[in-house]
């Protein structure tokens, strides 16, 4: 009855997290079409301010003087630029409307300094205002949102980690060690335990905040003495992959190891960013392990520091057996 509940549960979080991806995915393309839209209408109107100057005047309402005939066209490349600026891009990015934006500020000025400048028809410059307050109005609310968009885009993406040392061991001992998965938690100071159970594998995991995480794996490549690569099983709490490679190291040094690791962090970026903080984030973790794995494989167990066993502020001092038991554990 619990693995039953447990699987509703997991099939209701993934439905949900299918809703609002196709919800977000919707909404983007209705940004992206509104985006693309307002490029078009930036060309439009910039070619008819560069083409025909003195009928714009006319009809916003404005004197029609060689400066102002200038200005317009001017203006006129400007939106020209903005609007192939943001159809290049297909309407996938808010830079190119930030300067639209921009440009309407300017054209609000402009339009402005007209109104105290004896308009011509004041009536037609006052409507010619107000729609390019409109218009500003509808580009700031695109550029804000494709904005917004990229930045979900951006803690959506995994998390990448590359890492590698050498280990002045043969391929095949650092493989063997590495391969037998309940040695990890030896040199992995975050890992807890890992259970082999035949067809998958039960992790085990500090998190931050003091919390833990479970997730079950399976290895995909099992090259001996070359490769070793897995990935979480469906429904992991935070999703990964990765792979391990054993490389002879050059001149005869042993072992280059290099560990790839992709992840999918509990809060995106932004929890990885918090993360690292309190030195939790993977990149900063494997770094750490690997360097006590070169000491458990080359010396037979972890160097320690003095700050690494005393907690606060404290005298040099050796560390007492009672210190080193509580806080090393069975590595002495």
């Amino acid at each position: 009855m619990g693995r039953l509940h447990a699987r509703v549960a997991w099939h209701v979080r993934c439905t949900r997290r299918g809703m609002q991806t196709h919800d977000h995915h919707s909404l983007r393309e209705k940004h992206e079409r509104q985006a693309k839209a307002l490029g078009l209408f930036s060309v439009a109107l910039g070619l008819s301010e560069v083409a025909a100057p003195e009928h714009v005047a006319r009809l916003i309402g404005i004197k029609d003087r060689p400066t102002t005939r200038w200005t317009l066209r001017l203006l006129g490349v400007r939106e020209i630029l903005s609007g192939l600026g943001i159809l290049g891009q297909g309407g996938t990015t808010a830079g190119p409307l930030w300067a639209r934006v921009a440009g309407d500020a300017v054209d609000l000025a402009l339009l402005g300094r007209g109104l105290t400048d004896s308009p011509r028809e004041p009536g037609r410059l006052l409507a010619a205002t107000a729609a390019v307050a409109g218009v500003t109005a509808l580009d700031f609310y695109s550029a804000s949102a494709l904005s917004r968009h990229e930045k979900l885009q951006k803690l959506a993406q995994p998390i990448h980690v590359v890492r590698s040392v050498t280990i002045n061991r043969a391929p095949e001992v650092v493989y063997q060690f590495w391969r037998k998965l309940e040695n990890l938690p030896t040199f992995m100071a975050h890992l807890e335990s890992v259970r082999d159970d035949g067809e998958s594998t039960l992790w085990r995991a500090k998190a931050p905040a003091g919390t833990t995480v479970e997730w079950r794996a399976e290895i995909t490549i099992d090259r001996p003495n070359e490769t070793l690569a897995w990935r979480s099983l469906e429904g992991a709490t935070v999703p990964n992959r990765g792979v391990v490679c054993f490389k002879p190291a050059p001149g005869g040094r042993g072992t280059e190891l290099i560990v790839e690791l992709k992840y999918e962090p509990p809060g995106g970026a932004i929890g990885a960013a918090i993360a690292k903080l309190f030195g939790e984030e993977p990149g900063q973790q494997i770094a750490g392990d690997l360097r006590r794995l070169k000491q458990v494989l080359e010396t037979g167990s972890v160097v320690h520091s003095d700050a690494s066993i005393h907690r606060g502020m404290h005298a040099a001092r050796p560390a007492s057996e009672r210190e080193k038991i509580t806080v090393l554990g069975s590595e002495v």
